[in-house]
């Protein structure tokens, strides 16, 4: 059978490779924390309708003079869940002869791949913010994430914010921060001495950057990153990690299976009348 790890029963280890699964899931995923998070296990139905509360304005009004109602009315965002696996096939043959827990390194893997594929699918709403901003051929600077978090404090989005680019958008920026290439390097800032110590970006402008390489790049070698408050996006959770396996005995081994049941949507994305509480971040991402 083409495609396989290669080992034996898991039932001994099923334990193991479950925690270690779950626990890589939530641990691996960067962009999941930074979006409103909703948990539908166990409720009926595969949609959930997630509110979209309006702002409303007060105004002066005279001493004992009636107040004037408001209308208020929400609008909602449907998001519908669908399920996403991985399989891999032990046999008992590289289960005996491995040195190593083999149902923690398989149960690491299944779920780094499963959260790099939920981050995947939040990174590719970036595109479908109504705001966005940079462009092909754009290096990514200071200046853009400040435009950014200026754009969404004129939506009235509250705080934090967070930007999560891909490592060839974050390299530019790194440069600029820490003043790489230049012949006379001025007194940096505790951001630009970060970055040419610890390679890292931190907080630029009230917005907290981050990389991911799950971002989306194009053949043109521009990526869409994204800047954003948690109510941008959202993750809907219909069913958490779930670990199975049957025994193969024809191939003396195990196919085990990992799956999640989510599903992931803009919310407060700027489209049908939302206020954009994103920024989607086009630059080049050439070394």
């Amino acid at each position: 059978m083409a495609n396989e790890v290669i080992n034996s029963s898991v039932s001994s280890l099923y334990a193991n490779m479950v925690q270690a699964a779950m626990y890589t899931m939530n641990e691996r995923a960067v962009i999941r924390p930074l979006v409103r998070n909703i948990n539908m296990s166990g409720t009926p139905g595969l949609t959930a309708q997630i509110p979209v509360f309006p702002t409303i304005a007060s105004s002066s009004v005279l001493d004992g003079t009636p107040l004037t109602n408001t209308a208020y009315s929400t609008l909602s965002k449907n998001i519908t869940c669908s399920e996403a696996g991985v399989m891999v096939t032990l046999t008992d043959l590289a289960r005996e002869a491995a040195t190593e827990d083999v149902a923690a390194a398989l149960g690491r893997q299944m779920g780094n791949s499963l959260a790099e594929k939920i981050d995947s699918d939040l990174a590719g709403l970036f595109d479908d913010f109504a705001t966005q901003i940079g462009g092909s051929g754009t290096e990514l600077t200071a200046s853009i994430i400040f435009e950014a978090a200026s754009r969404l404090r004129e939506a009235q989005a509250p705080g934090p914010y967070y930007a999560v680019f891909h490592p060839k958008q974050a390299y530019n920026l790194k440069l600029q921060l820490s003043n790489a290439g230049n012949a006379n390097i001025p007194s940096l800032s505790d951001i630009g001495n970060a970055a040419l110590r610890e390679g890292v970006i931190g907080v630029v402008g009230g917005v907290t950057c981050i990389e991911s390489t799950v971002v989306n790049g194009d053949s043109a070698g521009a990526f869409v990153g994204g800047v954003m408050n948690a109510d941008a996006l959202a993750y809907v959770l219909k069913r958490d990690i779930r670990i199975e396996s049957i025994r193969k005995p024809d191939i003396r081994g195990e196919e085990i299976v990992a799956s999640v049941a989510y599903g992931v949507g803009g919310v407060m994305d700027g489209n049908s009348s939302r206020p954009g509480y994103g920024i989607g971040v086009t630059t080049d991402a050439q070394y």
